[in-house]
Order: structure tokens, then sequence, then C-alpha cells
């Protein structure tokens, strides 16, 4: 019986799970340059955002075990602060990709 549910699990699980396509992080500061730099400093080296309670993007990619799939959480959460941006799939994979790229910023 045990050995049955197990193999019916195994053949409802797909052979090769699609993983989740890369962003572009090129495409992404260019989004951010148009959709949120107007609150934001999205570019590497700026130290101050055009709206003080709004983080720098640099900041926001430092924080401690920021992943790209933290962003992706916070972007698709509305915040007080912050306006309900409704992003495409493939736009939200850049913008995360792009802020990610950030860690990597000497």
């Amino acid at each position: 019986m045990i050995r049955t549910l197990g193999i019916l699990l195994l053949l409802m699980v797909p052979a090769f799970p699609k993983a989740q396509e890369a962003g572009d992080p090129s495409a992404g500061l260019r989004l951010a340059r148009e959709v949120c730099a107007a609150c934001h400093a999205v570019e590497s080296g700026q130290n101050r955002s055009p709206r003080a309670q709004a983080p720098t993007f640099t900041d926001i990619a430092l924080v401690p075990g920021m992943t790209t799939t933290a962003l992706t959480v916070a972007l698709r959460t509305s915040h007080k602060t912050m306006p309900n941006i409704m992003l495409e799939p493939r736009e939200l994979r850049d913008v995360t990709a792009y802020i990610t790229s950030l860690q990597r910023q000497p």
C-alpha cells in the first residue's frame, strides 16, 4: 500500500520541473529608471533617494539574505509608503535581477 502510494506520488511530479527564467539586469535598470527613480535611488553609487524614506536599490540589495525570491514577494506585496505598481512577470524578473546584481558592485 505505501509502495503504491509512493509510486503514484512520483508519477504526479513532473519529470523536468521548469526552472524560473532568469531576468535581464540591463532591462531591469531601464525599467527602474522609468518606474522607480522618482522615489528610489536606482543607480549603483547613488547614496540618497529622491524620497528620504525610500531606500536606495543598493541598500535593498545589501539587506542580509536578500534574494530574488524575497524581492519578488516584496514587490508583489502592497506597502503603505509605496504605490501598488503592477509589473508583468518579465519586468519583475528583470528588476529583481538588476537589484540583486547590485550585491556584486564595489
